[in-house]
């Protein structure tokens, strides 16, 4: 055994100058280029040893990390990456995420961590306000839009038991359009409910048929919730949430509202209107590592009435007891499933005090205006044909003529070529093109760049 186990934790500042000053290089990137997937037998050989009983040079470690491992790696927050939702964090939300990792937060409690999460929860406000929630709203920040849909739809459940007087034996459902998000349909297996599947009207899922749905089912009164989406992931609709809330309210039903990508939207005047209804949601979650612009993982959970999540996520331990006092006590843990968790918010917070929400407004309104004039760019264009004029950032299109095998070669080639990052989706069984616009540095002049490879 070594003769000081404590080495490890000392401070040594040569390893502190070699980190930032690649850190500070990182950051100066302008713009990030993307690079390219990597291959699993060149890196397992690179990797081969490496972890061994002496350890390594921190110069060689992070040599190779930069030459090799770092190079096989798609940068999401490149603003040619335009595949599935982009990151792209603000440079004041990185430099304060290495803040937050440094001072080792435990963000569980407000006995460990009052002054993180009362900055969190300024942020958490100013969302709530944004969706027009009552004061009384609150929650927390968690890992990403699954978590939070789980930890949201968790309550939804345990509340309807209690108020139907029913055990986990009882048969329940949470009603779905076919365009709900996969983590969705994931915390349904998890969970234990079903979906009640609602057909949609080009492709948005409205109150009207929801109403219609409820009323042909035998046993409507099994239907507890309903989930509306503020932003589908690869169209970028928004559900009619005014006429969703309004089933919701007629038969007591949760009404909760998946913002994961779109929720952001809110912060966009041009659009606001689409949101028009969200204000009576029991739950809503955003995702700030998408277009608030925060560092991977950063979603916002919020509840209208967070008691009520409080009741089904508080965990019962001795050692916990401490945690649960009288005053201004506001404990993240009581609002997710989780325990131990990062003040995963703080970053989000650092960078809308330094740059104002007003920077927010533009940047969010930079990607919607590229949105429409790439669909008009396309409309323009002979061989292509716009799908669905966009609502919010995503714009679905096909190359006439183009097979699976076509679109699959262009994205390949893209990539290789570092023009961008642009991979296929699916539209009605078919294989057709998707660009996902969040980078306000996305110019287009890029979007030209690529499309022009299309002729």
């Amino acid at each position: 055994m070594s003769a000081a186990p404590d080495r490890m934790h000392r401070p040594d500042n040569e390893l502190v100058d070699l980190v930032f000053d690649y850190m500070r290089e990182r950051l100066q990137y302008d713009p990030v280029p993307l690079d390219h997937p990597g291959d699993g037998e060149h890196l397992r050989a690179q990797l081969a040893g490496l972890l061994n009983p002496e350890g390594n040079s921190p110069a060689d470690v992070l040599k190779l990390y930069d030459h090799e491992l770092s190079r096989a790696v798609i940068s999401a927050d490149s603003p040619r990456y335009l595949s599935f939702i982009p990151c792209a964090p603000t440079k004041a939300a990185l430099l304060f995420d290495m803040v937050v990792s440094c001072a080792s937060l435990q963000g569980i409690s407000w006995l460990e961590a009052a002054g993180a999460i009362a900055a969190e929860n300024q942020v958490l406000r100013l969302i709530a306000d944004r969706a027009g929630l009552p004061e009384s709203a609150g929650g927390c920040f968690v890992s990403g839009g699954s978590a939070g849909n789980l930890s949201a739809l968790v309550v939804a459940r345990d509340t309807a038991r209690r108020k139907l007087g029913v055990g986990p034996e009882a048969r329940l459902r949470i009603a779905v359009a076919d365009q709900v998000h996969s983590s969705v349909k994931n915390t349904f297996n998890i969970i234990g409910v079903e979906a009640f599947k609602v057909p949609t009207v080009d492709r948005r899922f409205t109150g009207e048929a929801l109403r219609a749905a409820l009323a042909a089912d035998p046993h409507p009164e099994t239907v507890i919730a309903v989930v509306g989406t503020a932003g589908t992931t690869n169209e970028g609709i928004v559900d009619d949430l005014q006429g969703l809330s309004e089933v919701a309210r007629e038969r007591d039903m949760w009404f909760h509202v998946d913002g994961a990508y779109g929720g952001a939207g809110l912060f966009a005047p041009s659009v606001r209107a689409r949101y028009d209804g969200i204000e009576n949601a029991d739950s809503f979650v955003v995702d700030p590592h998408k277009w608030l612009f925060a560092p991977f993982d950063c979603a916002a959970l919020i509840y209208r009435n967070p008691q009520l999540a409080r009741a089904v996520h508080t965990q019962d331990a001795s050692y916990l007891d401490v945690l649960h006092t009288e005053g201004d006590e506001w404990n993240p843990t009581d609002y997710a499933y989780h325990l131990t968790r990062r003040a995963r918010g703080l970053p989000l917070w650092f960078s809308l005090a330094v740059h104002g929400t007003q920077a927010y407004t533009d940047a969010i309104e930079t990607g919607l205006k590229l949105a429409q004039d790439t669909a008009q760019l396309i409309r323009d264009t002979e061989h292509l044909e716009l799908l669905f004029d966009p609502q919010l950032s995503a714009v679905c299109f096909k190359r006439t003529g183009w097979t699976n095998d076509d679109y699959y070669r262009w994205s390949q080639q893209l990539l290789a070529d570092q023009i961008g990052f642009v991979t296929p989706t699916g539209w009605d069984g078919e294989t057709v093109a998707r660009f996902a616009f969040l980078h306000p540095g996305t110019t287009m002049e890029m979007v030209r760049e690529i499309l022009d490879t299309m002729a």
